[in-house]
């Protein structure tokens, strides 16, 4: 296999912006599927669990292997809502490129500025697929300039649309000047296609906008410059050069457009990945550390290398936990040992497969550049490293987002509190998002997830897919703590038990402080009063009991601690002792500094139509929420601003009531603010 060939991309996008629709037209024209599948129906082939057959949403990121030309394309569809987004981010750290896909007549939203960040953070190029452009108010151009002013990239458009609206027949290609030319009368599923001279209404805007695109690629790509400066002619096979260089460089984005719905401008769309979204290969060496001497390590993405590879999702399986792994460096094949790397336990690959969405096929080997899954691993969870025994190497961990609404839940009789256990330990594996832990006070089983739906959609799987059926009660805001003030404070424990006894001083500062970091801890013991192994300990103390909370049971968050003073005993200083000063002087200090209760705060979004404008404002206000800016699109209102997350429960309802199932909104999570003294009372 040519790894030069290979391209591991993913489709994501906000939600309704048509990421499954697109993915259907990709697996049916290269071949892997014999039947167009629609969401609508509940018939595509990426949608298949059965949840999001009923919802018409993604929920998990499906992944697939199929051929377009001589080419080799591994592709992961994502979800749209924020709810998933962990699903988004486990994809983007495993691919070389992505689609993003954009409503034509929704443009930039709240939730495509969110996958751009995520996209950002892994270095992952892009190419921008301005999708429903047979629908009213579709504006290309105007779609293009949001994504250069909100998304903060050089957009550059390689296509122009071909008709607009209902006359939308297909597009023109920029780069080698031609129309692409669909026909609705001959062909209802979108195979054939004519590739024509362009009509003469659009030649001059064809020939203005090709302009642009050579002026933009000169503007960022140092070879073109010189010859677009000295008015030298730029051959079609240099302007595709630049478009590769800056796209996979991160200097700009090609922007495309079609209709996949109307199965429009697809075939183009898979040529552009061909072209310009990069090989494993074209990325660069992989640095990673070694677990035992924590020096730098790079792998080349090269077949003869050492092996590599991260597993970024399980999935149960009644034959055992399937785990998807990338291969970044070597090869594996079935029947070998590797390592986790990061644990330090051995692993067996007994089987591999490569995947299409549920379904799968058996193979020998993963190559270098691969995804696939294997069945075998006992101790691997998402974000483990995996590597050959004799050269480990660790790759960068996945960060994943603070769960923030909790509920009860129970088993409905006493004979399935065993098999409830079972089925939520399986779920929280495979989704590092969803929590589970018992309230010591209570007694409860406590579920934590990113949203309602996200814990619907868990509850609703346990019902259908492992058969336990469960009460859950009102969902609850995962609060947090911090101090208002700076105090000084000291924490003492010392036990005599005959023999050794324990002592542990420290002093601590503590303020409040908005780090990276919830606890910021700093170590500023002068002359070794309080030896290194102790300093440790007393870190562990203070960060382990702020996690677990100090004054309501909320974690605690925006603090400083520093570690002023202490002294130690020859004979009973011990880890224990000074872990349990530490977590006396943060229980005491907090105390001193006033415990401050903050609820979490989401950045909100709501799309309406503009006669139910009025309504919505009033009733969103009752909800505590802060209106910063209103604007339109199309004939459309926009509200932007934020909210408590404990007022929004149920808004969904609301707001489909109000404006007659017309209304949509997103939320994603802001930051932590103070929460209202009635808040307080209603959560102790």
């Amino acid at each position: 296999m040519n790894i030069e060939k290979m391209r591991n991309f993913g489709i994501a996008a906000h939600i309704d912006a048509g990421k499954t629709t697109t993915s259907e037209r990709i697996l049916y024209y290269t071949g892997k599927s014999y039947k167009m599948g629609e969401v609508h129906d509940g018939t595509a082939v990426m949608d298949w669990m059965e949840e999001e057959q009923k919802r018409g949403i993604t929920i998990t990121a499906a992944a697939t292997t199929c051929a377009w030309n001589d080419y080799q394309f591994n592709l992961i569809d994502t979800p749209g809502h924020v709810d998933f987004t962990i699903e988004v981010e486990r994809s983007l750290r495993v691919l070389d490129g992505a689609i993003c896909v954009f409503c034509g007549v929704g443009g930039v939203e709240a939730q495509s500025e969110t996958v751009w960040r995520q996209a950002d953070r892994y270095g992952v190029p892009r190419i921008c697929f301005v999708n429903k452009m047979d629908r009213v108010g579709a504006d290309f151009m105007k779609v293009v300039g949001e994504i250069n002013e909100r998304l903060g990239i050089k957009a550059i458009p390689i296509q122009i649309p071909l008709g607009k609206e209902h006359g939308f027949k297909g597009v023109i290609d920029l780069v080698n000047m031609k129309a692409i030319v669909y026909s609705d009368d001959v062909d209802k599923l979108g195979v054939n296609y004519s590739v024509e001279e362009i009509p003469a209404e659009y030649k001059n805007d064809a020939e203005k906008q090709r302009e642009k695109m050579i002026e933009g690629l000169a503007e960022q790509i140092d070879f073109l410059t010189e010859k677009f400066l000295n008015g030298e002619k730029i051959s079609n096979d240099e302007i595709k050069k630049a478009i590769r260089e800056g796209a996979i460089d991160l200097k700009l984005v090609p922007v495309m457009c079609g209709s996949a719905f109307k199965k429009k401008g697809i075939q183009p769309l898979l040529d552009a990945v061909c072209d310009y979204l990069p090989s494993p290969l074209d990325r660069k060496s992989l640095v990673g550390t070694n677990p035992y001497t924590d020096e730098e390590v790079t792998r080349k993405p090269l077949p003869d290398e050492h092996f590599s590879a991260l597993a970024f999702k399980i999935a149960s399986d009644k034959h055992g936990d399937l785990t998807f792994i990338r291969v970044y460096s070597g090869k594996i094949t079935s029947g070998t040992r590797v390592i986790n790397s990061g644990k330090d336990k051995k692993e067996l690959i007994s089987r591999i497969y490569k995947m299409h969405a549920n379904t799968r096929e058996q193979v020998d080997e993963l190559l270098c550049g691969e995804i696939g899954a294997v069945i075998g691993l006992k101790y691997t969870v998402t974000g483990d490293s995996l590597s050959d025994s004799d050269h480990p190497i660790v790759l960068e961990k996945m960060e994943f987002p603070d769960t923030v609404i909790s509920m009860a839940i129970e088993p409905k009789t006493d004979a399935e509190k065993e098999k409830l256990g079972v089925v939520l330990a399986k779920l929280a594996k495979e989704d590092p998002t969803f929590k589970v832990h018992l309230d010591r006070e209570t007694g409860q089983m406590i579920i934590s997830g990113m949203g309602e739906l996200h814990l619907e959609v868990i509850k609703n799987r346990m019902l259908s897919e492992y058969k336990v059926d469960a009460n859950v009660g009102a969902p609850k805001v995962s609060y947090r703590e911090t101090i208002g003030k700076k105090v000084e404070v000291e924490g003492k424990f010392i036990q005599q038990t005959g023999g050794h006894g324990q002592f542990g001083h420290v002093w601590i500062t503590l303020e409040p402080f908005k780090g990276e970091e919830p606890v910021t801890f700093v170590d500023d013991i002068k002359g070794g009063k309080i030896p290194k192994q102790f300093v440790r300990s007393v870190e562990k103390g203070i960060r382990e009991t702020a996690s677990t909370g100090v004054a309501g049971g909320y974690t605690l968050i925006d603090i400083k601690v520093t570690l002023t003073d202490g002294s130690t005993h020859p004979v009973d200083s011990s880890d224990l002792a000074f872990y349990t000063a530490a977590s006396i002087a943060l229980r005491k200090g907090v105390e001193m500094a006033k415990s401050i209760l903050l609820e979490p705060i989401m950045s909100l979004e709501i799309v309406v139509p503009e006669q139910y404008m009025g309504d919505v404002i009033s009733e969103i206000h009752s909800r505590r929420a802060n209106i910063l800016e209103m604007g339109s699109r199309g004939g459309l209102r926009i509200i932007k601003g934020d909210v408590p997350l404990a007022g929004m429960f149920g808004y969904s309802t609301v707001l489909r009531s109000i404006t007659q199932g017309r209304g949509t909104f997103t939320m994603e999570p802001l930051e932590y603010r103070p929460a209202p003294a009635k808040a307080f009372s209603s959560v102790a």
